[in-house]
């Protein structure tokens, strides 16, 4: 059950505005229509379906944060980036709700 909660981000609750202080990095996996439809100013658009090849375009040493319209994108995009070795990844859900955890 941990393995689900800490998958879905809903472990130990995470401070998203520290880390956002700290350098981390917004990826939101949405489609690049829903993400011209609102994101977080200073997101990052890599659509879930393309991430796995855009990897290198991240740096494993800073905090990401991956966020979509719910959290089961993100939590996807989550996992994807803990197996190719990203060590500090949190699911961020939703980017409405994220948004206003990060003022």
């Amino acid at each position: 059950m941990t393995f689900i909660k800490n998958l879905f981000g809903m472990g130990t609750p995470t401070d998203f505005a520290d880390l956002v202080k700290k350098g981390a990095t917004i990826i939101d996996v949405r489609s690049k229509g829903e993400y011209m439809g609102g994101h977080i100013k200073g997101s990052v658009n890599i659509p879930l379906d393309v991430l796995k090849n855009n990897l290198s375009k991240l740096k494993k040493e800073k905090p990401i944060i991956t966020c979509c319209a719910s959290g089961m994108r993100s939590a996807s995009a989550k996992s994807l980036l803990k197996s190719n070795g990203f060590e500090e990844v949190h699911n961020g859900g939703g980017w409405t709700r994220l948004q206003s955890k990060i003022k």
